[in-house]
């Protein structure tokens, strides 16, 4: 796999420690792709991106907070596993079609074993008859950790940098950050010197973008009625040697890449103007979009800073037990109906710990079809022990069929407890974690931590200032009409934790000016009443005309726990864009004109 570094895509650099086989003075763009945004992604991806077009490096991202705990399940069954099952069966293939192009691939889906998996991979490689060098990352994992089932901390790209500089064709890692996987090859790619914050910013920015998939092609997307998204191709990025990026995909792959999908997923899962990491901070306030052809966005303009002394550690604990039982209410007094099961199962679930019921009125008057004239009425319960929420609360539930509400019915048979989990996060000095790349020929590098930090809270000020705000002079009286917020902006929403970030963004000054103005956070309170009693926090990003509102604490322990019905808080930009107030009648859509 070591090689030309995409062969059909023109020579790259001279530099020493850089991809062998490289010529000449002229630093042409990394050509880098993601092939995977999740465990669980689309199988066939990464045979479509070794194939679809020329790449240097392909990525993978295969871990997010859920993740950990279902690897950390899985070690707790088998030590030698903990990492991603699915890369490795990727690789059966993958492996000779990365070699044949020269291309390397860089991935998280070792997990909370990344030594296991690097030892997969070179077996695999055995098998098929590929030669191939492979390195890994460690370091990130923690434990033992008080009660912890996994404890690992965010690590940089500079281990991923030091194990292509080695000459590795596969690099497997631990618990790096997502954008980590763009960033470390970046830096090795052009030997940017750890200082290089501007440029590091920028590949960190791509990164960003990237790590989520087809998120950035169309996938997920507010204004999706707009493309053909009914299987987008994934991303990739020219980084060049400045730190900014081209944003594109495959020719010939579905979906798109516009302002607005690259802006959704800038706005995806961040908080704050700030976006920190292990090796540097990204200035989202300066990030500029360009539109430079057809699915094409120039990134480019993001400034950068000294990373925080501090690294993330994300914690997952097994919380306890939890069973959930969804009863159909049909037809008439649904209202009625509800209250009734509530009484009836008083008794069983007054030693649970918790239990949270909620109605969702998806009902129909005088619907004409059954399931259209139904309401959902689901119960959750978690407990330490799980016999509380277990067969007997089930059993309980079940024994009310003959004796309920008219047209008794659930959604599926009653099952036993399951464990649930806890997600949290800390901060750790990042001199106290160490960061090994292990490399092709076994020998172990220790890279030192940052030598310059910036101590980093949400009230410091920027080092420079942030790009100019609409005034906040009154709004203009003019004509408005009672209509969703989704009809002029787009949404994207997600979850770090308990908490949950809500980016809202609109595609033209005029929309801007109006949007800066009128959603405010008591605005945005007033829109989704359940962020009442909560922290809600308003950032402005004036370059992407957008906001994010942070929400803490909505999602409660996390996903894993399976609080709420959208227990990653994935749909609550569309909820919001669903939500009406007065919009200007000119920033509306025209309606459309019936023909004669």
């Amino acid at each position: 796999m070591s090689g030309t570094g995409g062969g059909t895509a023109g020579p790259g650099p001279g530099i020493p420690g850089g991809p062998a086989g490289r010529r000449g003075p002229v630093r042409r763009p990394l050509r880098i792709g993601n092939a995977s945004g999740f465990y669980g992604d689309r199988f066939d991806a990464l045979r479509e991106m070794l194939t679809g077009g020329p790449l240097d490096v392909v990525t993978g991202d295969y871990l997010a907070e859920l993740t950990m705990l279902i690897l950390g399940r899985d070690r707790l069954k088998n030590p030698g596993l903990g990492y991603a099952k699915t890369f490795l069966r990727q690789m059966e293939e993958g492996l000779g079609l990365a070699r044949e192009r020269g291309v390397r691939i860089v991935t998280n889906a070792g997990g909370l074993n990344p030594a296991g998996l690097a030892a997969a991979v070179r077996a695999l490689a055995a098998e098929v008859g590929v030669p191939v060098t492979v390195a890994y990352v460690e370091g990130d994992d923690l434990m033992p950790h008080e009660d912890a089932l996994t404890a690992n901390a965010y690590l940089g790209g500079a281990g991923i940098t030091a194990c292509l500089r080695a000459g590795a064709d596969v690099v497997v890692t631990g618990r790096v950050t997502d954008a980590a996987l763009v960033s470390g090859p970046a830096a090795w790619w052009f030997d940017w010197a750890p200082d290089a914050y501007d440029r590091l910013a920028g590949a960190v920015v791509a990164g960003h973008v990237l790590e989520c998939g087809t998120q950035a092609t169309g996938g997920n997307y507010s204004f999706f009625t707009g493309h053909d998204v009914r299987r987008p191709g994934f991303p990739l990025a020219e980084v060049s040697a400045d730190g900014s990026s081209v944003i594109t995909k495959h020719p010939g792959t579905g979906g798109a890449v516009t302002l607005g999908t690259v802006t959704a997923q800038l706005l995806y899962e961040t908080q704050g103007v700030r976006y920190l990491g292990p090796d540097v901070t990204a200035r989202l306030d300066t990030v500029r979009l360009t539109a430079v052809g057809p699915d094409r966005v120039r990134v480019s303009g993001v400034l950068g800073e000294a990373p925080p002394p501090t690294l993330k550690a994300g914690v997952t604990r097994i919380g306890g037990w939890r069973n959930e039982v969804v009863f159909v209410l049909t037809g008439l007094d649904i209202e009625a109906k509800a209250s009734l099961v509530r009484e009836q199962l008083a008794g069983p679930l007054a030693g649970v710990a918790d239990a949270v019921w909620t109605l969702a009125r998806t009902d129909h008057e005088d619907a004409a079809t059954q399931e259209t004239a139904s309401a959902l009425l689901r119960l959750v319960v978690r407990d330490p022990s799980p016999d509380r929420v277990g067969r007997s609360l089930t059993s309980a539930a079940v024994e009310l069929a003959l004796g309920s509400y008219p047209g008794f019915h659930v959604t599926a048979p009653p099952g036993p407890a399951q464990p649930y989990g806890v997600f949290t996060s800390a901060l750790v000095p990042a001199d106290a974690v160490p960061h090994t790349a292990v490399l092709p020929d076994g020998s172990r590098l220790d890279l030192a931590p940052p030598r310059t930090t910036t101590p980093t809270t949400p009230t410091t000020p920027p080092t420079t200032p942030p790009a100019p705000e609409p005034a906040a002079d009154p709004v203009p009286a003019v004509p408005t009409v009672r209509a969703p917020l989704g009809a002029v902006a787009g949404a994207r929403s997600g979850d770090k934790g308990g908490d949950a970030n809500v980016g809202v963004w609109v595609g033209s000054a005029d929309a801007w000016h109006w949007l800066h103005r009128a959603l405010t956070v008591d605005a945005f309170r007033a829109l989704l009443p359940e962020t009442a009693g909560l922290t809600v926090t308003r950032h402005v990003l004036a370059n992407l005309r957008a906001l994010n509102f942070t929400v803490g604490g909505i999602l409660g322990d996390g996903v894993a726990s399976g609080h709420r019905f959208d227990a990653q808080g994935k749909a609550l930009g569309e909820w919001l864009r669903a939500r009406h107030l007065d919009i200007p009648a000119h920033l509306l859509p025209a309606p459309e004109v019936s023909g004669p």
